[in-house]
């Protein structure tokens, strides 16, 4: 289970760097597992990873687009913000370019 907390001002919350041309506010975790958190992600401009390939994973995403445009490589469609995405494990997904950046709220969890 995510650690448990009470409000708190998200602004304090340092940006750090997660993976290149990635930043993230890691806002609640499960200790001692990696894949479940509530995080927010910011991507710098000109992030792209196509050369990852599709995308896989063993838990469940869900993702809140807060600002900017991510284009689904595979599938040729751009979401903007606002838009949301829900990800069972194991659902194909990507990869994306982001030429402008883009923040998204990523929340992961076990099945």
């Amino acid at each position: 289970m995510k650690e448990e907390f009470e409000f708190f001002a998200v602004g304090d919350v340092p940006w750090r760097d997660a993976e290149p041309g990635v930043q993230e506010k890691v806002l609640s975790r499960a200790p001692g597992d990696p894949a479940v958190l509530t995080r927010l992600a910011r991507w710098a401009p000109g992030r792209d990873t196509t050369d990852a390939g599709v995308i896989t994973h063993e838990y469940v995403e869900e993702v809140y687009l807060l600002e900017g445009e991510l284009l689904d490589v595979s599938l040729g469609v751009t979401f903007t913000a606002g838009q949301y995405a829900s990800r069972r494990p194991g659902m194909r997904h990507g990869p994306y370019r982001t030429p402008a950046g883009c923040t998204m709220l990523e929340i992961r969890s076990r099945p």
